[in-house]
């Protein structure tokens, strides 16, 4: 289930047509979800709930071929590694792997495994992949240490350019968003032709948010639905403890610092969903273009080229890009929350799903326009 499916949307701008990150061309997504077992913790038997999710900006190689890319933090308690070298040079040279707080250590060293089994033959490899997290301790036996580098492997050869699944799968097995069951979501827009007509994709993991801040389409879905009506997770963590990872994937012809600036307006998406950036949260943003395919990689050239030609987008132009990423970053968190099923996990502590028909008659009651 999905937004759309339930006949809501956010904006005005228009989807692709999946409606997912994978509208920029070449973008690949993977999954492997995790999830084993039920009851108390006992610390490296589970319970397990969780995941590894990889995003593949393009079809070519991409240790070889980079992209450019910015990077924007709202609040920095989380990590999200290769991020540099992305702010030194602007440039993204790997897939980009997202899981638990305590599995990015494995993640990484799975994908420069990958990177020094992929690139040519007598290629010397230099490897800074990007790999961001959320924590899924609520869930999750996270400290079990259960995800192993033949699951991020897997994730990245199952890599596709279809639709995305969403929820409880990959990275956001775990998650919990505004207090209801979290995960992965996805969006996209297609800008005006008045600006090029580009796509612009995004997929979040969510783990964050208290149930009261979250709206949908500045509708306060979650002061009617309160924890009196759909239960918020029993925990000792804080209410809206917790984090969010964005990635930002455009065709349009951007340079670095104009995706810095991309990546920045992701958190407008956040906050109208009702995310905070609080103290305790991550919530670390990349974007990257494919605008600028065949860029060199310096480092795997015996000679590289004396310059590069690249095109760029009038800044004057860039604001339709700025409204399609705000509203692909509201509807991806949503679609998070809508595609998540109810999940029990360690210790038998429940985070329950939005049902759908109950999302549809809260907006129905402010919106009698959706109201089907």
């Amino acid at each position: 289930m999905r937004l759309r499916d339930l006949g809501l949307t956010i904006g005005t701008l228009p989807t692709g047509p999946r409606n997912a990150i994978t509208d920029v061309a070449g973008v690949r997504v993977g999954h492997t979800t995790l999830v084993d077992g039920e009851g108390p913790l006992h610390r490296g038997h589970g319970p397990v709930r969780t995941g590894v999710t990889v995003v593949v900006p393009h079809d070519g190689n991409v240790w070889t071929e980079p992209v450019f890319a910015g990077f924007h933090r709202l609040n920095g308690n989380g990590e999200m590694t290769g991020l540099h070298w992305v702010e030194e040079a602007g440039l993204l040279l790997s897939p980009i792997g997202l899981t638990n707080t305590h599995s990015v250590g494995v993640v990484h060293e799975a994908l420069v495994a990958l990177e020094v089994e992929e690139l040519p033959e007598g290629t010397e490899a230099w490897a800074l992949p990007v790999v961001a997290e959320t924590w899924d301790g609520v869930l999750n036996d996270i400290d079990g240490f259960h995800v192993r580098a033949e699951h991020a492997r897997s994730a990245y050869l199952s890599a596709t350019g279809g639709p995305v699944a969403e929820g409880n799968v990959g990275g956001g097995t775990g998650m919990i968003c505004h207090q209801f069951k979290g995960g992965i979501g996805t969006s996209s827009r297609v800008a005006p032709e008045r600006s090029g007509g580009f796509t612009v994709g995004v997929l979040v993991q969510a783990n964050h948010g208290r149930r009261e801040r979250f709206s949908v389409d500045g509708v306060p879905v979650g002061r009617e639905i309160t924890g009196d009506v759909v239960p918020v997770p029993d925990t000792p963590v804080p209410p809206g403890t917790g984090s969010i990872i964005v990635l930002v994937a455009t065709n349009a012809p951007l340079l670095p610092v104009q995706l810095r600036r991309l990546a920045q307006r992701a958190s407008f998406g956040v906050a109208r969903t009702g995310g905070m950036g609080g103290n305790s949260s991550g919530d670390l943003f990349l974007a990257f273009s494919t605008g600028n395919r065949g860029l060199p990689a310096d480092h795997h050239l015996d000679t590289p080229p004396l310059t590069a030609q690249v095109r760029t987008l009038s800044n004057s132009y860039i604001d339709d890009l700025f409204e399609a990423v705000i509203e692909a970053s509201e509807e991806a968190i949503v679609n998070a929350v809508v595609a998540a099923e109810t999940m029990t996990g360690a210790n038998g502590v429940v985070a329950h799903g939005l049902d759908g028909a109950m999302l549809t008659d809260v907006m129905g009651r402010y919106r009698p326009a959706t109201r089907r």
